[in-house]
């Protein structure tokens, strides 16, 4: 379906706050020190978004003249994504290419300074895209040559995103969004999230506008990113609008096929946003939400949480079933054909599970598995485990091979048209293998 009406109905840029544990004082220091829908302005008083130019009038004097309004945003329609985290814009995980069926061999490896955390991609032109703790997203040809590095000033976790047109993106720990020339590695734009007082540090406020999931492009070329909240960003760097939270958004959006955008935060909850940046309802667990969100073909929204259980939701936002594990998820859910879930636990195990909420069967590795399942499209899953090995998996549940690896791996392999498979991990080098 696509997206030109709502973008094309689009006016002004909405902020917009959500429900939680917010106090609403007349002195503020972000949007969420504020209720409801209210922004903090540039006075540090909260507001409502459509009474703010009313307000900083008001406090400038009686003989001051009425500022303007401001100029509508206008719609900027982009180029697709070519490829990002969860493969698709609904995360199902669906990988480019076939995964061999017998144990691949190591065409070349390539070592970086830091480990490696978010999980490569794989460009138009054969590229492979990887961010790393030291403070780059790197450019690496299929031969394994380095082509370029771009430096933020934080460390990287998330996994890039490329559209159509090569343009990568990324954020960093540094709060910032970037778009990069995938050919030149040169920065197009840059848009800093949120307001956040000590970008660099650590701590609640230091980490609080961190970009760590995502980017997530639409079909309408719009770039989706957490932070201290939900943004939407045009192509072009501008703000299109944002969806406050009560705490910070760690994982990559997700977008059904009706242009609802689903994110879950560290405040206990899921959010289900409508394309003009309002909630359409929001679904409470216990604990934090890690855990990407995947939609799969009915609308419904599977995701793990701290809380240990695997959920189903409704579009409506009610609950299907859970699933209980004995560890936290945090990986992001995966989808077959078939509407098979798979996702893992820090229990050790893969689950797979029915869109009836019953489990088929249960795949258990040495240690964790933190990242997310990857599913080529021979219907092979891919997927690491801090057991420091890579799997393939029959949809089955049968071993068909392991890959050991010197650390770690907590991210989905990449896997190119061709074949090739690319892993990265905490040993902070991406292989090559055929």
């Amino acid at each position: 379906m696509s997206l030109a009406p709502q973008i094309l109905g689009l006016s002004f840029t909405i902020l917009l706050g959500c429900s939680g544990s917010q106090s609403g004082p007349s002195v503020c220091g972000m949007d969420t020190d504020c209720l409801g829908g209210r922004i903090c302005n540039e006075h540090g008083r909260c507001a409502e978004p459509e009474m703010e130019s009313a307000a900083l009038w008001s406090d400038a004097g009686p003989d001051a003249a009425p500022p303007p309004l401001p100029d509508a945003a206008p719609p900027v329609i982009g180029p697709p994504a070519y490829a990002m985290f969860g493969g698709d814009t609904k995360n199902t995980g669906i990988l480019a290419g076939e995964a061999p069926l017998k144990k691949p061999k190591e065409i070349w490896r390539l070592d970086f300074e830091k480990p490696i955390v978010g999980s490569p991609i794989v460009g138009p032109d054969g590229t492979v895209y990887l961010t790393s703790h030291d403070h780059k997203l790197h450019a690496v040809s299929s031969l394994g040559n380095l082509l370029w590095s771009f430096e933020s000033q934080d460390r990287i976790w998330s996994t890039p995103a490329v559209a159509e047109d090569g343009t990568v993106y990324t954020g960093s720990d540094d709060d910032h969004l970037y778009a990069i020339d995938g050919e030149t590695g040169e920065e197009k734009w840059r848009y800093r999230v949120g307001a956040c007082t000590d970008p660099l540090g650590f701590g609640p406020e230091g980490t609080r506008c961190d970009v760590d999931g995502g980017p997530t492009i639409g079909l309408d070329g719009t770039i989706y990113v957490g932070g201290d909240g939900l943004y939407a960003v045009w192509p072009n760097g501008l703000l299109r609008w944002k969806f406050a939270t009560a705490e910070r958004v760690p994982t990559a959006p997700a977008i059904g096929d009706d242009g609802t955008i689903y994110i879950g935060c560290l405040d206990d909850a899921v959010y289900a946003v409508r394309p003009d940046g309002t909630k359409a309802w929001e679904f409470r667990t216990t604990r934090d939400v890690e855990s990407s969100i995947a939609v799969g073909s009915d609308g419904t929204v599977y995701f793990g949480g701290d809380d240990h259980n695997i959920y189903a939701v409704d579009s409506a936002g009610e609950k299907k079933w859970a699933v209980i594990t004995r560890g936290a998820v945090r990986g992001s859910p995966a989808i077959g054909d078939d509407g098979t879930v798979y996702v893992g636990s820090h229990d050790r195990r893969l689950y797979a599970i029915g869109a009836d909420g019953q489990v088929k069967w249960r795949f258990t590795a040495a240690d964790k598995i933190h990242g997310s399942v990857g599913v080529a499209r021979n219907g092979v899953l891919l997927f690491g485990s801090q057991d420091d090995n890579v799997y393939a998996v029959a949809s089955d549940g049968r071993l068909l091979w392991y890959l050991p690896r010197d650390g770690d791996v907590d991210q989905t392999p990449a896997l190119a048209q061709d074949g090739t498979l690319y892993v990265v991990g905490d040993d902070r080098g991406l292989r090559a293998y055929k």
